[in-house]
């Protein structure tokens, strides 16, 4: 009985269960490493490996187990304490030492707190208000009222967490992640000194003081020693997601490796933004003397055989990665789709149709999901999804009209097409230095009074905007001449927009890319009345990375960015734009280890489908590099990923659709009738 937990296991997930196990179920272990590939069952065996200590003698508060997400943990407890319990007949299985790491961080400053120079009352701050505390500093060294705008106190805070966790220099830091702030560089550095004095003298830690502070307290040889003679094993949860910092507290936790498992896959890591490092677990094995034994686990449970060998086409090219091949036993004559479409709208109105095509078929929208590089992306899909009715979830972002420089810019243009739009008018004006709600508001009411509201040179503005009125007004009555041709509007609106950015917003040049996306779909549409109409008609209702969830109960399909979908799975999933300058990004093709991390990004999206992928290739898209003149669109190539030596892995195919040579109905003169009088009168009646 004791035993037949294990056959629920294949053969090599036995083995790291297993692994360092004697004769008389005593363990003395070596460092191991397992590469779980996707849908190996990586969550089973590690649960596993840890029932099967603790059915075989060991302590339950003897094991470390480190996770990335409080969620991981508590459900990692779950499996355990359901299988001890069938074979142990033991009502619970208590794990107090598993959880995040900085969860665990935390535990252990606060017992070893009088030995590392801190107070054990000290207290946590969390995201918000260490970005608070941060502002306070800012304010107390009056970097917030420099000349020219200084960085946030959420990108400040953000700069200081990639910095502390990357172990980067902070030169190499903004020059990389954050060059809109380089020229903050010395600032930034006072503020950050002042930030750490400031936690000192309040008794506070944040978020990342938890990592670093347990990483210095292991660098002391007797804290390290007592600290890691606690545990028997210590067990660590995606292991490829780990940074600088996490990987010291492991290695000088236990530096022999003696009881030390962990679990990840190289193929899928994805999150070098967070500051993780694919070098953690590529390294992993020759830190230690001999070197950690590793295993790999190949069988797939999730994917069908054709996905799983275009998977390991893909990868098979990576520079550097522990070998490994998946395979299923889910045999299918359907390989994974490589399409061909024209350009993005085409894209747009092709996937649709494959998700109504589907849907017919049984596949619930639900089971299916469409996954991207960037958020802006989605942009043509989500609008086609929206005329066809087709409710969707958005990971990763805003809805993409939800997002307030597309606002700003759609505004610009309602605005124009009435000036009488106070709302419009309210939030456009804004956009212009020196400009706040209750000058904005006077500027309306004396606009209200004008004979000719299109004309805003009478308007007298404030002084700190009179150097950016001029260029606003002559906008204003561009965009208003009766011969000016749709698109020209939207392109003028764009181009006096993009300079207020980086005023604006921080991440200026992320929010160019789409502001050009803004622009190619209005150039789908007839006119600009036909534009700010059809949007409004499906107004956008996200406030949130969920962007625009539906009721739980209702059917919905998933749209998500790559890095957002990591560990799910869909019965179907299309990912878009499969060409180079997308997938990879043309903003993380730099170096050598960028261009790596863009192909995991593609692996991983791939390993999400179950029964049906497909990848999507537009022939041509929209660029807004492009002159005012000369042609907006180049032609693309498919992503250097999938060259042409693996194409036999995919079901090559090109989708035309037919014209669409539908007429408008006609029209013709008629009596006048006065709709907004009447409507007026049935109001007046009511309140009467």
């Amino acid at each position: 009985m004791a035993r037949d937990y294990l056959t629920d296991l294949n053969k090599e997930q036995c083995r790291a269960v297993k692994y360092g196990e004697s004769n008389q179920g005593t363990f003395r272990s070596g460092p191991l490493l397992v590469i779980a590939g996707a849908g190996s069952g990586k969550t089973k065996t590690l649960a596993h490996r840890v029932a099967h200590l603790i059915v075989n003698g060991v302590a339950p508060h003897r094991i470390l187990l480190l996770t990335f997400s409080r969620r991981a943990a508590i459900e990692m407890a779950r499996r355990v304490e359901r299988i001890t319990a069938s074979v142990l007949g033991t009502a619970a299985c208590d794990l107090p030492w598993a959880g995040t790491f900085h969860a665990i961080g935390a535990r252990l400053l606060r017992e070893y707190a009088g030995r590392i120079g801190l107070k054990s009352s000290f207290t946590i701050l969390d995201r918000s208000d260490a970005a608070d505390l941060m502002n306070l500093v800012r304010h107390d060294l009056r970097q917030s009222v420099k000349k020219s705008r200084f960085p946030k106190k959420d990108t400040c805070l953000a700069i200081y967490s990639f910095a502390v966790n990357s172990g980067k220099a902070l030169e190499k830091v903004l020059a990389k992640h954050f060059p809109w702030c380089f020229e903050w560089e010395d600032d930034l550095r006072d503020l950050f000194a002042g930030y750490t004095d400031a936690k000192e003298k309040q008794n506070v830690v944040d978020y990342d003081d938890l990592l670093l502070y347990w990483a210095e307290m292991m660098a002391d040889a007797d804290l390290a020693m007592e600290t890691g003679d606690r545990f028997d094993h210590v067990l660590v949860d995606e292991y490829q997601d780990t940074n600088r910092i996490q990987a010291k507290i492991l290695t000088r936790l236990r530096p022999d490796g003696q009881g030390v498992m962990v679990v990840g896959d190289d193929a899928q890591s994805i999150y070098s933004f967070r500051a993780a490092t694919i070098r953690n677990i590529l390294e992993f094995p020759k830190q230690f003397n001999p070197p950690a034994k590793v295993i790999t686990l190949e069988e797939n449970y999730r994917s069908t055989q054709p996905i799983l060998e275009a998977c390991n086409a893909v990868i098979g090219f990576a520079k550097e990665r522990f070998t490994k091949n998946l395979f299923s036993d889910r045999q299918s004559k359907q390989r994974p789709g490589l399409t061909i479409v024209a350009d993005e709208p085409a894209q747009a109105r092709y996937v649709a149709n494959q998700i109504l095509r589907a849907r017919e078929e049984g596949v619930s929208l639900k089971s299916q999901a469409v996954l991207f590089r960037a958020s802006h992306h989605s942009a043509q899909l989500e609008i086609e999804l929206a005329r066809r009715n087709i409710p969707f979830v958005k990971y990763g972002g805003l809805k993409f009209l939800e997002a307030a420089h597309i606002k700003d810019v759609l505004s610009v243009l309602r605005w124009g097409e009435n000036p009488r739009d106070r709302v419009a008018g309210f939030r456009v004006l804004q956009l212009l230095p020196g400009i706040g709600p209750t000058t904005a508001a006077k500027i309306l009411d004396q606009l209200a009074g004008l004979s000719d509201l299109k004309d805003l040179s009478a308007i007298e503005p404030p002084k700190a905007t009179a150097e950016d009125w001029a260029g606003f007004t002559k906008l204003f009555k561009e965009i208003q001449k009766p011969k000016k041709t749709w698109p020209a509007e939207m392109y003028l609106a764009r181009k006096w927009y993009e300079p207020h950015l980086a005023r604006l917003y921080e991440d200026a040049q992320l929010r160019i890319a789409d502001l050009a996306q803004l622009e190619q779909i209005a150039g789908t549409y007839q006119s600009r009345e036909k534009l700010l109409t059809e949007l409004t008609l499906d107004p956008p209702d996200a406030t949130s990375g969920r962007a625009g969830a539906p009721n739980l109960d209702e059917e919905y399909t998933v749209l998500s960015t790559i890095h957002s979908a990591k560990g799910q799975e869909w019965k179907s999933v299309r990912v878009l734009n499969v060409v180079d300058g997308c997938i990879p990004s043309d903003m993380a093709t730099g170096t050598v280890q960028e261009i790596e991390e863009e192909r995991r990004l593609l692996y991983v999206a791939m390993t999400r489908a179950k029964n049906d992928l497909d990848l999507i290739v537009p022939q041509r898209f929209f660029t807004h590099q492009q002159s005012r003149t000369g042609d907006r669109h180049v032609y693309a190539s498919a992503s250097r990923f999938i060259p042409a030596s693996i194409y036999s892995a995919f079901d090559r195919r090109t989708w035309r659709e037919a014209s669409d040579r539908g007429q408008s109905l006609p029209t013709k003169p008629g009596r006048i009738v006065d709709v907004a009088a009447t409507v007026k009168k049935m109001w007046d009646r009511r309140a009467g």
